[in-house]
């Protein structure tokens, strides 16, 4: 019996359950303000101050994804001199 563990766990450091190992990976997470859809000569136009509209209002949650999957809608906030997103919905689907 002590031979089939070893074997299940070679290559795991000891101490640890193979599932821990899924938490180490990276995640791309992107905070969505919001988005507008514009021609290739409209942004070629862009200049220094140009002013892009959202479709997004003020007060309107934002979204959140990971690996360009959403997973949450939330409020900006500012934490010092940065700025954050404060969770207040967690998509628990994809099918949402």
């Amino acid at each position: 019996m002590a031979d089939q563990n070893e074997q299940e766990n070679a290559g795991e450091p000891s101490g640890t359950d193979s599932s821990d190992a899924a938490y180490e990976f990276p995640v791309e997470v992107i905070a969505v303000l919001g988005t507008a859809e514009l021609q290739v000569s409209q942004i070629l136009k862009l200049g220094r101050g140009a002013v892009v509209e959202l479709d997004r209002t003020v007060g309107e949650p934002i979204e959140v994804h990971a690996n360009n999957q959403l997973i949450a809608r939330g409020e900006v906030v500012v934490i010092e001199d940065r700025l954050g997103v404060q969770m207040i919905e967690i998509i628990k689907s994809a099918s949402n």
